[in-house]
């Protein structure tokens, strides 16, 4: 094991992302159907004042523009988006969010929240 300071810090940082990301995705997956990628689309396109482009969103999700476009093409598959192209640059394509997307976030939200609270905190969140 490392003495270094910094290096544990990394490494309890890296234990603790692991967790939280195996519980979510258990627990998102067994009751809502969404693995956490799926869930934090849902999130950012609940959250956005309009449509958001695939690289933006893999920018807020921290994928690559090639996996946000595979989360984007299940959740489409599934009716929970759509995708439609931008009128000014017909390489843009957009991600919208389905009212069944809004419904099926909704339900998971809790869901996120509560195993976030569990993982970062100890506790239950504050739903």
């Amino acid at each position: 094991m490392s003495d270094d300071p910094t290096v544990q810090a990394w490494r309890r940082l890296l234990a603790q992302h692991a967790a939280a990301t195996c519980a979510l995705d258990r627990e998102l997956g067994d009751l809502h159907g969404l693995s956490v990628s799926e869930f934090e689309v849902l999130e950012r396109l609940v959250e956005a004042p309009e449509k958001l482009r695939i690289q933006e969103l893999a920018s807020e999700i921290h994928l690559s523009q090639s996996a946000t476009t595979r989360v984007v093409a299940r959740l489409e598959k599934d009716g929970l988006l759509c995708r439609t192209m931008c009128d000014m640059d017909r390489r843009g394509v957009y991600a919208c969010i389905s009212d069944d997307g809004r419904a099926r976030y909704a339900e998971a939200r809790p869901t996120q929240r509560r195993v976030l609270g569990e993982q970062l905190d100890g506790a239950p969140a504050a739903v």
